[in-house]
């Protein structure tokens, strides 16, 4: 089927930089370790990962599903403090990075999501994430995830 995220199975220790206010133009991080572990199913046209962040006190689960026909990703993103299925991002690979885009609030304000997955190597990857307030004009990256791969 599609193998882009065969890479990401197995156990991650992932360490987490956090931007502590989104597009309030501050530029004060957090950081904390997370762990992920991540299985594929459908033939690689799915893969489930569940994030622990011990340091947090919450779990989060991404669910990724490839789109045949369109030949396009789709990501949703849950967390155990809502509940809540976020809305998807969508996008592919090329050259060997992952670029996705989805439409989401942050505080109550329509912001354009992008994910990006580089760096992807058999022991590590970076995940990120940025927001954009003006029509894509401009990014903020507010989340990073550095991934090791445990042995």
């Amino acid at each position: 089927m599609n193998s882009d995220f065969d890479f990401l199975h197995g156990t991650w220790d992932i360490d987490n930089r956090r931007l502590l206010k989104p597009l309030s133009g501050g530029d004060e991080w957090e950081e904390f370790p997370s762990v992920a572990v991540c299985h594929g199913f459908f033939d690689g046209a799915g893969v489930f990962d569940e994030i622990t962040f011990p340091t947090k006190g919450f779990k989060g689960v991404s669910i990724r599903t490839f789109d045949v026909r369109r030949e396009l990703w789709a990501i949703y993103w849950i967390n155990s403090e809502t509940g809540v299925l976020h809305n998807p991002v969508f996008g592919r690979f090329a050259d060997g990075k992952g670029v996705f885009h989805g439409d989401e609030t942050h505080e109550g304000t329509p912001v354009r999501m992008r994910y990006t997955w580089s760096e992807i190597t058999p022991t590590s990857a970076l995940w990120e994430q940025a927001f954009s307030a003006d029509g894509e004009k401009t990014w903020e990256t507010n989340w990073t995830m550095r991934h090791t791969r445990r042995a």
